[in-house]
């Protein structure tokens, strides 16, 4: 990886008496991305041999995988634009290549980790989006479609590989000639383990019951580890056969001292949008709950891509959310579209314009949260994290009519500031989409900003970096807005160590508690 031409962007150290910098590679959206190269060497020692992946070295080299016979060597190529995904056949002695596989996107392609190899290394298994849904597909050696394995309008969603194959995502008995696999098929807010016959496209539930189940096999596919929650239980594990059913149970994860919290539980609902597209929600209510009253709202939210944030299950983070709930706050999550789990085209509409769909998304779920006879519609707030506080921001800079109070913790402001691969995916290079990052970018309408606000960031945010605040900060300033801010020098993106959470999340919920 040859990152001379990349950026060098500097991180300073706010939390030193003397200062000091520490500098690191950086490439921001349209700015030149390493040059990545593949080289095979005898673990003897010896020449490298380098693989000929072609003379555009402007690609990503997403995937790299050994063949089960170690004679061939596949690499998935990735052109920047992210709309062409080519499968690469090496041979490792003498770098030559072959393309065997190409998949084309309008939009982006999202790649995955289920590229599967048989024994025999002649066919291969490989997922696709091309119908909307991922699904797999079988392949000969020489790329030419076999069949078709899975069809519908549900995802197939890689397991937890084991043993010394556990880089792919797709576990398969081959003897038996099953694929084994998790989908959200019959509710997207749950996951179920599934398998799939290669021979007739036979499709079984092998797990049961609702909540999220996780399944980690044994090497030889004949047994697997569940790892089951819902967002009312705590994870449990067993030990399964790989018919599904029960050989012992590891762990059973019975705390009785949660009784004593009376934890509020977390309801499902769905929420249409005015075009007629379902979008599914989280409600939690407050355990004393009095449908007579009138409660204000906050909403949590992400809304980003690659990430659901509804899911029926045990989520430690929702802890504070329900402490809050005792507050006497109604706790709102909402998977916009551009989030993960519901197929290709709902998370399409986003291309080129962050923030504007997502919000207006967002806006459906208070409108209907409004239509119910205990919210109070004057009292919404908002808060995230990330993508969150960057929609925390759309939010109060876009619909300060329907948010009056909002967080937002290491927000994006700026998507010029952040990283190629992911800012490109979605919104092309700034060249090619000024407009779109023109108006994606909140930090070009803090004069709108009405509600309440508290920005916090870390100094030592390697991933937003905090030059993102302090863009906002001076766009504020020369708006003659006056947000509140919180600055932990020195913090990286999740500022986890224990001082620091505590400090964040008391001043928040202090902030919220005065202004909502």
């Amino acid at each position: 990886m040859d990152e001379r031409p990349v950026t060098k962007y500097a991180i300073y150290d706010m939390g030193s008496d003397i200062g000091g910098i520490t500098t690191t590679r950086y490439p921001q959206a349209g700015e030149p991305n390493p040059i990545v190269r593949v080289g095979v060497i005898a673990p003897t020692g010896g020449q490298t041999k380098w693989m000929d992946t072609g003379s555009d070295t402007n690609v990503y080299l997403a995937r790299v995988n050994w063949l089960p016979n170690s004679e061939q060597l596949s690499i998935q190529r990735l052109n920047r634009a992210q709309t062409r995904l080519d499968l690469l056949l090496c041979d490792p002695a003498t770098g030559a290549s072959k393309s065997i596989l190409t998949e084309e996107d309008p939009y982006w392609i999202n790649v995955s980790d289920d590229l599967y190899f048989f024994s025999d290394s002649q066919r291969f298994l490989w997922t696709s989006e091309r119908e909307d849904f991922r699904l797999i597909y079988l392949y000969d050696i020489n790329g030419k479609l076999l069949k078709q394995v899975t069809t519908g309008d549900w995802n197939v969603t890689s397991t937890e590989g084991f043993g010394p194959r556990a880089t792919n995502g797709l576990i398969v008995d081959e003897p038996r000639g099953e694929v084994f696999f998790h989908s959200n098929k019959e509710n997207p807010t749950q996951m179920q383990l599934y398998r799939v016959s290669l021979k007739d496209g036979a499709v079984k539930q092998i797990t049961q019951g609702p909540g999220t189940h996780e399944a980690v096999f044994s090497p030889a596919a004949s047994a697997y580890v569940e790892l089951f929650s819902t967002a009312a239980t705590l994870p449990r594990q067993n030990l399964y056969q790989a018919d599904g059913k029960l050989v012992a149970t590891i762990l059973e994860n019975k705390v009785p001292d949660l009784d004593e919290y009376q934890l509020p539980k977390t309801e499902f609902t769905t929420v249409k949008t005015a075009d007629g597209t379902t979008l599914y929600a989280s409600i939690i209510k407050p355990a004393d709950f009095d449908a007579t009253k009138k409660y204000p709202v906050l909403v949590e939210v992400y809304g980003g891509p690659g990430a659901q944030s509804v899911k029926d299950q045990w989520d430690p983070s929702k802890f504070w959310s329900k402490m809050m709930a005792q507050h006497g706050y109604i706790i709102w999550s909402l998977d916009n579209r551009g989030s993960l789990g519901r197929g290709h085209k709902f998370e399409t509409p986003i291309y080129h314009h962050f923030g504007k769909l997502e919000l207006d998304d967002q806006i459906a779920g208070v409108n209907y949260l409004k239509s119910l006879p205990y919210v109070d519609g004057k009292r919404i707030g908002v808060w995230g994290w990330s993508y969150g506080g960057y929609m925390t921001l759309q939010a109060l800079f876009h619909a300060s009519d329907v948010f009056k109070t909002g967080v937002a913790v290491a927000p994006v402001t700026d998507w010029r500031l952040y990283d190629t691969i992911y800012t490109e995916r979605y919104m092309s290079l700034p060249k090619d989409n000024d407009a779109g990052y023109r108006d994606s970018s909140p930090a070009n309408f803090t004069q709108n900003l009405k509600g309440h606000l508290l920005v916090a960031h870390g100094t030592g945010d390697d991933n937003v970096h905090f030059a993102n605040t302090a863009l906002i900060l001076n766009k504020f300033i020369d708006a003659d807005k006056y947000p509140e801010l919180m600055i932990f020098p020195g913090r990286g993106h999740p500022m986890s160590d224990r001082a620091a959470q505590v400090d964040l999340f008391n001043h928040i919920e202090q902030f919220l508690l005065n202004n909502l």
